[in-house]
């Protein structure tokens, strides 16, 4: 159980100093990754920026992801849901658009100056607040991928062993601090999990 974001950000912070992880830049995921990122992000010396995400909604349910998609144009589609539901193509395309321009808006609202980071041969580390389903964080991982970045890995302070196992199919590195399988959601592990606002979120990149 972690206090807060920052509180778990710290503790974070510290088993990736003793696992000896380096980092050119971190990327937090907005908004609740950003309080969690801060921490991490000093203590490896590397510089904050931002990878955004949305989900992909199911058709009449805008609540229900069937995949998501990132401002840099990573695309994660789950494919057992969408068959399911029978889901088009169309359908899956459309919302896709959607949602990579609805994170590029929310990117350049967060990134100071618009300018988007360099990160081809760097070593990239991707940070949020927890996985559930490790939908939004395959998108941003694969996102990232595409820029040929020399590693991508990804740390959170919480996540279900089975969206941890498919995350370690993307990323180069998997930091998890706890991994309950009786797990509900993220913010069950917090005793403080409050929203964190736009201009909250903002403020950790200054």
């Amino acid at each position: 159980m972690f206090e807060n974001r920052t509180e778990a950000g710290r503790r974070l912070a510290a088993a990736l100093e003793d696992r000896g992880t380096r980092a050119d830049v971190v990327l937090a995921i907005p908004r609740g990754g950003l309080p969690v990122a801060r921490p991490v992000a000093d203590a490896l010396e590397a510089p904050l920026d931002v990878v955004a995400a949305k989900k992909i909604a199911a058709p009449g349910n805008p609540e229900l992801a069937i995949g998501a998609a990132t401002s840099e144009g990573g695309v994660w589609q789950n494919d057992d849901l969408c068959a399911r539901l029978e889901v088009s193509e169309a359908h899956f395309e459309r919302e896709r658009d959607r949602a990579v321009e609805a994170a590029r808006t929310k990117a350049e609202q967060y990134r100071p100056g618009g300018k988007v980071p360099e990160v081809a041969g760097k070593r990239l580390l991707v940070v949020d607040d927890g996985v559930a389903t490790g939908a939004t964080a395959i998108a941003a991982l694969r996102g990232l991928r595409a820029a040929r970045p020399a590693t991508v890995s990804i740390a959170v302070p919480v996540g279900p062993p089975d969206a941890l196992e498919r995350l370690e199919d993307e990323a180069d590195e998997v930091v998890a601090l706890e991994l309950p399988v009786a797990f509900r959601a993220v913010g069950a592990h917090y005793r403080e999990f409050p929203q964190v606002g736009d201009e909250e979120a903002v403020a950790y990149l200054e």
